[in-house]
């Protein structure tokens, strides 16, 4: 597959591969992507570059992330590791808080969870680090302090967020929107937008090794602000954050191994809907036929409804992920997949707001994703800090008996998810697609695209992409032709065009050769040396 098609990529747009030897990063931001190599220019290793690109990012792509963000990682030290960071509900949460609500909200601190990125950082540089964890946070803090031009795809995001934020007029969104939306509008593309307040906080949490986010002053700020304005966050909520090192969960499509972290997360999504595809001999069609589109999307459907009903905090799933990931069960579930589109329910995924990246070198490589969640989170910065939180409670149902339902102390339904790829027991490399439901989707193509048809890393990325909504509701990206799209549609399709297909990064290596590649749909760069 990869080892003779480094130079196939039908789909490039004119794009080329990016090779090194010695190390890589790639993730959706230019300046984020060379923090990472200044770690390994420096010496550090692909732990540091990783960390170092997503201290930047929280600066960089506000829009997608922050210091209040949740964090997973995929990690291959020879063995393959997997981190949950993601945080858990205020103590003091009941179901009565969300009383007469159909949903839980999207913004203001009913949404909020206790943030887990900056322990991330902490505790994969406890591990692996090999620079001092202060330089780090260099980059960022130059960023924050000294302003960067604010690129294309992020001010449009940026932008397109002034409709959701800037109405709220309670107290505890007048920071953020002070810090985020200055005379009450976004920066422009190639604007300078800085945040000192961002540098001081992240000054603290490099002083203090990340102490202070959980136990110290930031903590205490946090929780003084949550009691003044209505949030239910308090001091004890941070100090009993932990991260949990969890054994990733995989699946064998063709000749490649699919990793993923297993639930709260739903990379599992993914797997499943793998699962049902490899049933079906995609090779035998072009890649751009009809019938290659209509299986991929009816076993999303399915692999969605599964994951709706089942996934939740892996403390409480009422049916475990092996059983889910059952070859058997795959092949029962394949049978509902015929000729033309399966009517399913909506699946309850909400859209995302999520930054992925990837970096490897000669012995490490890291699959690293952290979110704010729906663009900026909750749309709560805490005064003069810089932090604005996410509203990962949102992933959250309220609906009664679904393993998923709100409760105290529990981690709700994540969308985010690293991914990771083997082959016959040795690594390939690290890969993701940020975006929502469209990550599981996205990994789905990507695998299809690599073990399918033979695809480098750039042009598994630069294909045409279609997403599954709800129903029988398919978006199909402009690049994909009419005749497919009128295909689908007599196959009982709704296709629409779409604008979002999700954002993704890719490092692979093979025979020692680092292939990295990065999204053409963002503004993202990806580097080897």
């Amino acid at each position: 597959m990869l080892s003779h098609n480094l130079t196939h990529y039908p789909y490039a747009s004119g794009r080329r591969v990016v090779m090194g030897m010695r190390g890589a990063v790639a993730t959706s931001q230019p300046l984020a992507a060379l923090a990472g190599m200044e770690m390994l220019w420096q010496g550090g290793n692909a732990i540091d570059a990783a960390v170092a690109t997503a201290i930047a990012l929280t600066v960089l792509e506000p829009t997608s992330n922050g210091i209040g963000s949740d964090a997973f990682a995929l990690v291959w030290d020879g063995k393959l590791h997997g981190l949950n960071a993601s945080g858990r509900s205020p103590q003091a949460l009941t179901t009565e808080h969300y009383a007469g609500m159909a949903a839980v909200p999207q913004h203001g601190w009913l949404s909020v969870t206790v943030p887990g990125a900056v322990s991330a950082w902490r505790t994969l540089w406890e591990r692996w680090g090999r620079l001092p964890f202060e330089q780090l946070f260099a980059p960022a803090i130059r960023y924050a302090e000294d302003g960067y031009p604010v690129s294309p795809e992020t001010a449009l995001a940026w932008k397109q967020a002034e409709k959701s934020y800037l109405p709220l007029h309670q107290a505890e969104f007048q920071a953020f929107k002070q810090v985020f939306f200055p005379g009450d509008r976004a920066p422009a593309a190639g604007e300078s937008w800085r945040s000192p307040a961002h540098a001081e906080t992240l000054r603290a949490i490099a002083q203090s090794g990340g102490d202070s986010f959980y136990t110290g002053a930031l903590a205490e700020k946090i929780a003084a602000f949550a009691a003044a304005t209505g949030g239910l966050l308090t001091q004890a909520d941070f100090a009993a954050h932990q991260t949990d090192w969890v054994e990733p969960i995989a699946t064998a499509y063709r000749d490649l191994t699919v990793w993923e972290i297993p639930p709260n997360g739903q990379g599992i999504a993914a797997l499943m809907a793998l699962n049902l595809v490899e049933g079906f001999d995609l090779s035998r069609y072009p890649r751009e036929s009809p019938g290659v589109y209509h299986w991929q999307i009816e076993a999303m459907k399915l692999a969605f409804a599964d994951a709706h009903r089942y996934v939740a905090d892996a403390d409480v799933m009422t049916l475990s992920h092996a059983a889910l990931l059952s070859k058997e069960y795959a092949r029962d579930r394949r049978h509902l997949i015929g000729h033309t589109a399966l009517p399913l329910a909506e699946p309850g995924l909400p859209q995302g707001g999520t930054v992925y990246l990837a970096a490897a070198d000669s012995d490490l490589m890291v699959s690293f994703i952290q979110s704010n969640y729906m663009g900026f989170g909750s749309g709560i910065l805490v005064p003069g800090t810089g932090i604005a939180l996410h509203n990962r409670a949102a992933g959250f149902t309220l609906e009664p008996g679904y393993p998923n339902q709100i409760a105290p102390s529990k981690r709700p339904f994540h969308t985010i998810m690293p991914g990771f790829l083997t082959r016959t027991g040795k690594p390939l490399g690290p890969f993701g697609v940020m975006g929502g439901p469209m990550q599981p989707q996205g990994h789905l193509q990507m695998v299809v695209n690599l073990a399918d048809y033979g695809m480098n890393p750039q042009a598994a990325l630069d294909a045409p992409r279609w997403q599954f909504v709800r129903d029988n509701l398919v978006l199909l990206e402009s690049t994909v032709s009419h005749e497919i799209a009128t295909a689908l549609a007599d196959r009982g399709h709704t296709i629409r065009s779409g604008s979002f297909f999700g954002r993704g990064q890719m490092i692979l290596r093979e025979n020692g050769v680092l292939v990295a590649a990065s999204e053409p749909r963002a503004d993202g760069l990806a580097l080897a040396w």
